[in-house]
């Protein structure tokens, strides 16, 4: 699956992956669902330095439950959310899943906050957190 690729709506960012993810999960948490405009983000964690990026991203300096940083990173132009960075994760990025080209390539493995999920989401066979894993 390595060499991902994808980008936002307008086509003005496009980023590659050269390296295999390290996890793919779903996150419920309210801040994932007012960024995303939905129920829910569909994140992929990949190494940083394995991510190459093309264009210009604006950045919103998020806190996650814990108080830790999460920037949020999206196009100017379009808005498309487009990447994530956690301070509690600094050697991975988490790209926006919906924004890869080939949106078959991602399969979750797990889903976290589901104690924040919509009552309308069920994602059978997929293992569930009430928070963060480990948390």
């Amino acid at each position: 699956m390595a060499n991902l690729k994808g980008g936002c709506l307008c086509g003005a960012v496009r980023y590659s992956v050269s390296a295999e993810p390290a996890m793919q999960a779903v996150c419920h948490c309210r801040n994932c669902q007012r960024q995303a405009g939905s129920g829910w983000s569909m994140i992929m964690g990949v190494p940083a330095a394995a991510l190459a990026i093309t264009g210009e991203v604006k950045t919103y300096q998020d806190h996650g439950e814990s108080g830790g940083d999460v920037l949020r990173q999206f196009c100017p132009n379009c808005g498309s959310p487009l990447f994530s960075r956690v301070s509690a994760a600094p050697d991975l990025v988490f790209i926006k899943a919906g924004t890869l080209d080939d949106t078959s390539q991602f399969t979750p493995q797990m889903q976290f906050w589901t104690d924040s999920k919509q009552h309308w989401v069920d994602i059978a066979g997929v293992p569930g957190f009430p928070r963060q894993p480990g948390g």
